[in-house]
């Protein structure tokens, strides 16, 4: 299984490399994520989730909203 967010469906992207001389060769930037314990339906599951997604929940629980 690829390394996705479960939440927000982030995903690794390509893009090039660019040397000084402008020679291109393809990379993968990959995402920030963490594997985390998550209450789906009533039953724990580890997902694997962004670690941009976890800043917004954390500002979210507050407002009384539960992750």
């Amino acid at each position: 299984m690829a390394k996705k967010c479960f939440f927000t469906g982030l995903a690794p992207m390509t893009g090039n490399n660019v040397s000084h001389a402008h020679n291109k060769t393809k990379r993968r930037f990959k995402p920030n994520l963490q594997r985390k314990k998550v209450k789906i339906n009533g039953k724990v599951k580890r997902v694997w989730v962004s670690t941009r997604f976890l800043r917004t929940m954390n500002k979210k629980e507050g407002k009384g909203i539960t992750f």
